[in-house]
């Protein structure tokens, strides 16, 4: 897999003296650049003629920097109270289109003026993300042109005054990729079977073992919750569903346990509450979750840290409808007998998550340090309410040990910020059975995103689905629990058809777990 490698630089003038480099990016809130006075006195002099400089990115001819390619691209202010690590993202992230443009293959990142805050501290790593962001193209488009043409950059050298690990930025950024690659390929070349394909690709060769089971009996027989989504799509044998399982044990004695249970929607067609008005376009992205969660499992075989245990699964399934399809006022029954009125068809992914999560539950049991995670573009009130932010709801055992505070804590440093929201009362009366022939409602008839507290009450839902109701703070085993809803931020400027995925979630939980 190819991607823009990381090179941390030591010593500035001499790699701008070398031939490494073809290109030098400047990255700073102003022109106090003390590690190139000359580059300073240059842009001084040419902001006279063109007052585009210290305003936006600017590409200048210089035959003092490498490649004579010079880039200047301000971050802005730094220091008001809504001010965070992305402006290097954001600065880095366009000059790295300008980058592309010039023809550069190897440019210099000079990151400069970052506050000597904890919130600036990785600003460096920041910047490098919001390049590679930039500089990623789909899988289609790698596919179908020459790879090299439409992803010229090679390297990406990174001079900072703050400490970096090439190896750990390099890592990330591969689980990040694959993330993207995932969540942002079209329904066909992406469908199930496909997606466990590149899963097993992904893994070959690494510490992580892979299996994937594809067998309809044993589907419905473990996953009978994620079968009835997936129930019309046995009609076309492309679209059959899979169940991707990762899982990597680290070396030495365990200290933690991570175990995630993604959703991995290819096409998500609302099945017989069908999505129209055009509401349907997108969808192939609703696997942002399922695609996270083998984004940071990516990272973790890349970096293979010791005493961690990570375990996943993630139910890959085409939402369908057909003559077979799910319906409304349906009730299924899960892995653990807990019966399930189906309010709405369109609110599939918690029925694709939730035996899973329950499998997971039960295990967990038995591990060292478990926290538990559901990932999954869930809902569109997480977007309306949280805008592009990642939302993270947790139950009472995981609040009491701050799992979403440091999550949310490093999510910011890192420029892949998260809001924490609260379960309450009221969502777990609100998947309360309004009859004794079922147990549990999936969710009501109205979408997420004009229903009071339509991102908070999926948890209790997956709570009681999966059994972790059981495990709460009153509990003599609790287990701690976040779900994490990427539906508002697993795309760029919420444009679910053509923005990039943004492989939300997978640098958070890097930056928590893996430093």
């Amino acid at each position: 897999m190819s991607y823009p490698k990381p090179s941390v630089v030591t010593d500035f003038q001499q790699a701008c003296s070398s031939n490494d480099w073809d290109a030098l990016v400047v990255i700073s809130p102003d022109l106090n650049l003390p590690d190139a006075t000359s580059v300073a006195d240059f842009l001084t002099a040419a902001g006279k003629v063109d007052l585009r400089i210290g305003k936006e990115p600017v590409l200048m001819v210089n035959d003092l920097v490498p490649g004579s390619r010079l880039i200047f691209s301000p971050t802005g202010a730094l220091a008001r109270d809504y001010d965070d690590s992305r402006r290097f993202y954001d600065a880095a992230n366009k000059a790295a289109e300008l980058v592309r443009a010039s023809g550069a293959k190897r440019p210099l990142f000079y990151i400069n003026g970052a506050p000597d805050t904890e919130l600036f501290s990785a600003a460096a790593e920041v910047a490098y993300f919001g390049a590679s962001q930039a500089l990623w193209q789909p899988l289609e488009a790698r596919e179908s042109k020459v790879e090299a043409e439409i992803e010229p950059v090679e390297e990406i050298g990174i001079f900072s005054n703050h400490s970096v690990s090439d190896c750990w930025l390099g890592a990330v950024e591969l689980g990040r990729r694959a993330a993207r690659d995932l969540c942002g390929t079209e329904p066909e070349r992406m469908s199930p079977p496909k997606f466990a394909e590149y899963c097993e690709a992904l893994f070959e060769g690494t510490p992580v073992k892979v299996e994937v089971i594809k067998d309809r009996d044993t589907l419905e027989q473990d996953y009978p919750l994620l079968s009835a989504v997936a129930r019309a799509s046995w009609q076309v044998e492309r679209h059959h569903p899979r169940v991707i399982r990762l899982e990597y044990t680290g070396e030495g004695d365990i200290d933690r346990t991570l175990m995630f249970s993604g959703k991995g929607l290819v096409y998500d067609t609302g099945g017989t509450d069908l999505k129209v008005g055009g509401a349907m376009a997108g969808m192939s992205r609703d696997k942002g979750g399922g695609a996270a969660v083998a984004g940071f499992i990516k990272a973790v075989a890349e970096l293979k840290p010791k005493g961690l245990k990570v375990i996943a699964e993630i139910g890959a399934v085409r939402n369908s409808i057909g003559s077979d399809a799910f319906v409304t006022d349906e009730i299924v029954t899960a892995k653990n007998g807990i019966r399930i009125r189906v309010g709405c068809t369109d609110a599939e992914g918690r029925l694709v998550m939730g035996d899973i999560l329950g499998r997971l539950a039960e295990r967990a049991v038995d591990e060292v340090n478990p926290e538990l995670f559901t990932v999954a573009t869930l809902t569109g009130h997480a977007a309306r309410a949280m805008g592009p932010y990642t939302a993270l709801v947790e139950n009472g055992p995981a609040r009491r040990n701050g799992v979403s505070q440091k999550m949310a804590y490093y999510g910011d440093m890192f420029g892949d910020p998260a809001e924490l929201s609260r379960s309450r009362r009221e969502d777990w009366d609100f998947v309360k059975p309004k009859t004794l022939a079922d147990d549990l409602l999936s969710s009501n008839t109205a979408p997420s995103s004009v229903t009071a507290r339509g991102h908070q009450f999926p948890l209790a839902f997956l709570a009681i689905a999966s059994g972790l109701d059981k495990h709460g703070n009153d509990s003599d085993q609790p287990l701690p629990f976040v779900h994490i809803d990427v539906a508002g931020s697993a795309v760029e400027n919420g444009d679910w058809q053509h923005g990039k995925p943004t492989a939300a979630a997978v640098l958070m939980m890097a930056a928590t777990y893996l430093r």
